[in-house]
């Protein structure tokens, strides 16, 4: 969306009482994500406007699946409900610009029964500004900017998009993502160029990028002595008959811990060759996948490659290219495999705007 776009300013509701009663009104009224909000009141949603140096009725993007209008102000008030604080909001409104991306398709995800939501990863000198946290325990609690930028957005699919669980939000069990799922990339120990560099952008840049993420499976590699064991573990992580990418396709991230990284990269490995070599190793056998008729039926109908020589395995990956290669973590040699949904959700990055507070 463009900055000359505008959209309605946010009403203003009255509610007599303390910020319990506020909590109680919000939750009551069905806004809330089921923890305890901070109010938005006029004064903290201005605080918020004026750390994003731009008009409250700006529109940043439409969000489905009701395609409510998401303007800065509205993105504000949910932001400060999710309890960020100023300095965050610049990175609030990338991720709403970019979730808003036809490519990144959030009607699906938001709409599906599969447990999928997006995973916001943020790269550049913004990361250690706001204390984002990239390393030990980068997907738990204790880190208020990656709990409340991650939180923020679930609020805006909630209240702007709709995206009510049980109601336009059909996943059949989801997962705690749904609640928060925001990251940073460990710069400083990662052995090869960071994601946003990946992707085109210069390494003194802020960037978001966006990936649809099922729940988390850990690849955890105490005793490998050799690249190529390593490799073979990471790649038996991401084969799994549960998963939905043997037969939709479509981009997954392998987050390595830097234990893991600076392993492979020692070996010599690039980013390229563990996407080669993780797309060679992450297959399934066709005998577990030829035993079931709704393997065969969806696997012809959206990866027919898969049936061009029938004496092979089943590949998890259509191309090297959709493994998507981040570092992030602490000690200890534990990776995480992020599956996707379907090639129908593409990762999408955006720039974070300057402003008085970024």
């Amino acid at each position: 969306m463009t900055s000359t776009q505008r959209g309605p300013r946010a009403s203003r509701l009255e509610i007599d009482g303390n910020e319990d009663a506020v909590d109680h009104a919000y939750y009551d009224r069905g806004w809330s994500d089921g923890l305890p909000i901070v109010a938005p009141t006029p004064d903290r949603v201005q605080r918020m406007l004026d750390a994003s140096g731009r008009e409250p009725d700006d529109v940043v993007g439409l969000i489905p699946p009701r395609w409510g209008i998401a303007t800065v102000e509205t993105i504000a008030v949910n932001a400060v409900m999710a309890g960020c604080l100023p300095e965050y909001f610049p990175i609030v409104l990338a991720v709403i610009d970019a979730v808003s991306d036809a490519d990144f398709n959030l009607h699906g995800i938001q709409a599906t029964t599969h447990p999928v939501s997006p995973m916001i990863v943020v790269n550049g000198p913004i990361v250690e500004r706001i204390k984002l946290n990239g390393g030990s325990g980068v997907f738990g609690p204790g880190w208020r900017a990656n709990a409340t930028i991650g939180r923020a957005l679930r609020l805006v699919l909630m209240n702007v998009g709709g995206g009510t669980p049980g109601s336009m939000d059909r996943a059949a069990q989801g997962h705690p993502g749904k609640y928060t799922l925001c990251i940073a990339e460990n710069e400083p120990q990662n052995p090869w160029e960071p994601l946003h560099v990946q992707r085109g952008f210069a390494a003194s840049e802020n960037v978001v990028t966006l990936f649809g993420a099922a729940s988390i499976i850990n690849a955890c590699d105490h005793t490998s002595q050799s690249a190529t064991s390593m490799v073979n573990l990471l790649g038996g992580a991401m084969a799994n008959t549960g998963l939905t990418q043997p037969f939709f396709g479509g981009p997954v991230a392998m987050v390595l811990c830097p234990e893991h990284a600076e392993f492979l990269a020692g070996a010599g490995y690039t980013k390229r060759d563990v996407q080669e070599a993780l797309f060679e190793r992450a297959t399934l056998p066709r005998a577990a996948m030829d035993a079931s008729p709704q393997w065969l039926r969806l696997t012809q109908r959206h990866r027919p490659d898969q049936f061009e020589d029938l004496s092979k395995d089943f590949r998890v990956l259509e191309k090297p290219e959709d493994l998507w290669i981040i570092v992030a973590g602490g000690v200890g040699p534990h990776s995480s495999f992020v599956p996707n949904w379907s090639d129908a959700v593409q990762p999408v990055s955006r720039l974070v705007a300057a402003c008085p507070h970024a």
